[in-house]
């Protein structure tokens, strides 16, 4: 196991919607970050699916991604993830492999296991929570429309994915790790809210890694949020969006648009949502850029990871792209 240091750090973007703001604003807001990430070093951009979410505009992250690579030349482009329990394993293999035709040697394929955020969501994809059982089951069919290994259907080929090099990821939740283990794939494990239960789920991953045609080695992503800004204080303040829209769902059931950090700070919360809110503010990796490294450090030596995906958002763009920027210069990415 590696300590000391993280040699790869990439970026996730959840495509948030901002009170006030179109949905289509958000879009386009991920594929300018994602121009910047690429300018700034970072190894991955990666893009989410959500569904019918009031607080979330990327619903279909294979779209999302071809417009995030189109506008890119170098970064590696990907999802984290495509959940694999809402789709036919064949139509996400045929959707990868076009782009990985469009962008060769570029596209990344994270996958997870989650099903929609509602009974109802649920219902309007022909799904249920049982699906998410399925996925180990899933994942190995998609491998084998990839690798032309899949022989359930011998008069069907998933073209043009078939014989292409589309490197998978594993999103871990519950049981994730173990799945990726044994399927012999790279992890992406998180969040750091809960670093005891990051590093187990590391441990366990590395002790039942299976080595595969995808992976001789476990390789380990940590995934989280991160803020780096002048002062604690206004790294803290980076935070307070996402945390209150945390709270409110957790409260009322649905993540509602990202409002400006002065806006979340005047709110009256009752004491479920303030201690939503707190909680949802403890455990991330903020600070000062000195603050930052020091915690990388410690997250290096802690998980071994060969890898962190930045997971932040937050209504504020400017602080955001500055606190990817001090991030970028505190892991000498360039």
């Amino acid at each position: 196991m590696k300590t000391g240091v993280i040699s790869r750090i990439s970026v996730l973007d959840r495509s948030r919607v901002r009170a006030g703001r179109p949905a289509a604003e958000a879009l386009r807001d991920t594929v300018r970050l994602a121009r910047a990430a690429e300018e700034l070093g970072y190894h991955r951009f990666w893009v989410s699916e959500h569904h019918s979410v009031p607080g979330v505009a990327g619903s279909a992250p294979t779209v999302l991604a071809a417009a995030v690579a189109a506008a890119t030349g170098r970064i590696r482009v990907g999802t984290g993830g495509v959940m694999l329990p809402n789709h036919q394993p064949l139509v996400v293999a045929e959707q990868f492999g076009v782009l990985e035709a469009l962008f060769p040697g570029r596209i990344d394929m994270g996958l997870g296991r989650s099903v929609g955020f509602t009974g109802g969501i649920r219902r309007a994809l022909g799904r249920d929570t049982g699906d998410a059982d399925r996925f180990e089951e899933q994942l190995a069919e998609l491998l084998g429309w990839i690798d032309g290994s899949q022989r359930t259907h011998p008069e069907v080929h998933a073209r043009p994915a078939e014989g292409m090099r589309i490197p998978p990821f594993v999103l871990a939740t519950g049981a994730g790790a173990s799945i990726a283990a044994r399927a012999g794939l790279p992890v992406v494990v998180g969040d750091l809210r809960n670093r005891p239960r990051v590093a187990e789920a590391v441990a366990a991953y590395r002790r039942e890694f299976r080595p595969s045609a995808w992976g001789a080695e476990p390789y380990v992503v940590v995934s989280g949020t991160v803020a780096v800004a002048e002062t604690e204080e206004a790294a803290r303040r980076i935070l307070l969006p996402e945390a209150w829209s945390l709270a409110y769902s957790r409260t009322r059931g649905s993540f509602p648009p990202l409002r400006p950090a002065e806006e979340v700070e005047a709110l009256e919360l009752g004491p479920k949502e303030r201690e939503l809110y707190e909680a949802a503010l403890a455990g991330h990796l903020a600070g000062t850029e000195e603050q930052v490294a020091a915690g990388l450090a410690a997250l290096a030596e802690a998980t071994g990871a060969d890898e962190l995906l930045v997971t932040t958002s937050t209504y504020d763009r400017t602080a955001l792209l500055d606190s990817f920027r001090r991030l970028s210069r505190i892991a000498g990415l360039r």
